[in-house]
């Protein structure tokens, strides 16, 4: 009984194998292996790996891997993001390998390709900065902050380019409103300082330096610019006591050297 429910099941299983009369085997292979297909496929795949390379060269510092890993995906010419992400890698690696003007081309070229990437404009502000570049770089932190007005990066970035560009009143609004959100921010407060001294607030100044000193009480550039702003205000003890206490906390050979010399031509 058994030997022949096993022939009826194999004949049915034959049966289901056959091939059926009705519908043919031979029908057309489908067209998904186009030469162009394939090449857009080996395209992905390059530039997805070499971002995963050029990455992990990035975070080990690999600054020379990592940039080429970078230019060999813009070369391939990938859609956006990955275009503009590409280019702004790139413009990492160059800044770090002191590149600065290829670092800039590269970031003009990320905005280029996405206009509201607020990364490449905080960085393009930086390498302009370190570039000279301060027209270029009022301009993109001016664009900076259009798009994200509330941003602490922008603000503080466009107010770092006014202060250097002599644009006190700025800097000063600038440091200002980033300061009403982020009171404890010791360093915008020292920059904030700063633009209120070159206004001649010096009331103003040695207020947010004695802030900025509260919350980084061995702050020694804040000692060294309350020092000065002190000493504008004919307050010479209290001056040569800030330059003292700067001399001794800063890690700053050329720093620690200026406020001795401070010190010691304060006379009492």
């Amino acid at each position: 009984m058994r030997v022949a429910l096993l022939g009826v099941l194999f004949a049915a299983l034959a049966t289901a194998a056959a091939p059926s009369q009705t519908y043919p085997m031979r029908t057309p292979a489908p067209r998904t292996t186009s030469v162009p297909a394939l090449r857009d496929l080996a395209n992905g795949r390059e530039i997805e790996e070499r971002f995963r390379i050029g990455l992990d060269a990035l975070a080990g510092r690999k600054y020379q891997d990592a940039a080429a890993e970078f230019a060999r995906i813009i070369a391939l010419k990938p859609p956006e993001p990955k275009g503009s992400t590409a280019q702004y890698d790139l413009a990492i690696a160059y800044a770090n390998l002191g590149r600065n003007d290829d670092a800039a081309r590269c970031l003009r070229a990320a905005l280029a390709l996405d206009p509201a990437f607020l990364a490449a404009m905080a960085n393009l502000v930086s390498v302009d900065l370190a570039r000279g570049d301060l027209r270029e770089a009022r301009v993109t932190a001016d664009r900076y902050v259009a798009l994200d007005p509330d941003s602490a990066r922008a603000l503080y970035s466009r107010g770092i380019v006014a202060l250097q560009a002599g644009d006190a009143r700025t800097a000063r609004d600038d440091f200002g409103k980033l300061l009403h959100s982020n009171p404890a921010y010791a360093v915008a407060h020292y920059d904030l300082a700063l633009a209120e001294e070159r206004l001649s607030r010096y009331d103003a100044a040695e207020r947010e330096l004695r802030t900025a000193l509260t919350l980084a009480p061995t702050y020694a550039r804040a000692q060294v610019a309350l020092g000065a702003v002190l000493l504008k205000e004919g307050r010479r003890a209290e001056a040569r006591d800030a330059f003292a206490q700067a001399s001794r906390n800063s890690a700053d050979p050329a720093l620690q050297n200026l406020a001795a010399a401070m010190r010691d031509s304060i006379a009492i």
